[in-house]
């Protein structure tokens, strides 16, 4: 972990990450590919220590509130955050002023937080979002090894609904030969429904691959998986996208689930309601 002095906080989209590097540990994770220019080990955590301070100069300059989203790169809620608490801080600031939050995680220490998140919700919006990517325990401890397992997220889904705080889930990467299964898909699907999510996000089953990225997957692969990487590699090249042979079925399953049960699922309908900041926001309509 190492320290900097940022420049700035907040993108023209209105999202801030607060770290830089992860210590999750998902053999699939996009943020490592070369093309984000890290000139430091990823694991090796930069902290910008200022973004409270920033953010706070960025809000008092908004001449209208918005959402402020966190968690597209770096998570949130990693290890260090534990103790730095810098995404406290900026939750008491996005609060402060008024402002919606929209929180992307795989961590429960997302909990230690749910006051601010509620107070939030209540005076403006806040959407939680969890990503999910296999039922099975074990799976999961190997794919997102220092991180914890589903079973504990679809907790969070639980403590989030009954705070009235709404969720989406992002069912993403599907990895294929791994988790691409019909019993995977129907068994989040169902876990999703009764944690009563807002929406559910899915790009389709399969994962894309980047170069730095690629490397760090197909040497996990080695280690839990042999001879999956040279089936990848006879499959699918360099391909970017990587899509599961049971992608056809596994997406028909998942669009009549979420069609059924009144949950959004489509990425546009997600982002937008993850977006949108109503004047007149109710809680009694999230549901």
């Amino acid at each position: 972990m190492h320290f900097v002095e940022a420049k700035g906080i907040l993108s023209s989209k209105n999202g801030i990450n607060i770290y830089r590097g992860c210590t999750h540990g998902c053999i699939y994770c996009d943020s490592r590919s070369l093309c984000y220019g890290f000139n430091h080990r990823f694991e090796d955590i930069e902290v910008k220590r200022n973004a409270p301070e920033l953010l706070e100069k960025a809000l008092k300059a908004k001449r209208r509130r918005c959402m402020i989203g966190t968690g597209s790169m770096s998570d949130p809620y990693m290890h260090c955050e534990k103790e730095l608490k810098l995404t406290r801080r900026c939750l008491e600031i996005i609060e402060k002023y008024g402002f919606g939050a929209a929180i992307q995680t795989k961590s429960d220490l997302i909990l230690r937080d749910i006051d601010l998140l509620d107070s939030i919700n209540r005076s403006a919006k806040c959407v939680v979002e969890i990503t999910l990517t296999t039922y099975d325990e074990a799976l999961c401890r190997i794919i997102e090894p220092n991180v914890c397992t589903t079973e504990r997220r679809i907790e969070v889904l639980h403590e989030m609904r009954k705070r009235g705080i709404p969720t989406v889930v992002w069912l993403s990467p599907i990895l294929p030969y791994i988790n691409d299964t019909e019993d995977n898909i129907t068994s989040l699907l169902r876990a999703c429904g009764d944690a009563g999510v807002k929406g559910i996000i899915s790009f389709g089953m399969g994962l894309t691959l980047r170069d730095g990225d690629r490397e760090y997957y197909y040497d996990a692969l080695d280690r839990h998986f042999p001879g999956l990487k040279e089936r990848y590699i006879r499959e699918y090249g360099n391909a970017y996208e990587l899509p599961s042979p049971n992608s056809g079925r596994l997406m028909r399953i998942f669009k009549d689930y979420c069609g059924r049960n009144a949950i959004i699922s489509t990425p546009e309908e997600c982002f937008a309601y993850m977006n949108d900041f109503p004047e007149n926001y109710e809680q009694t309509g999230l549901f």
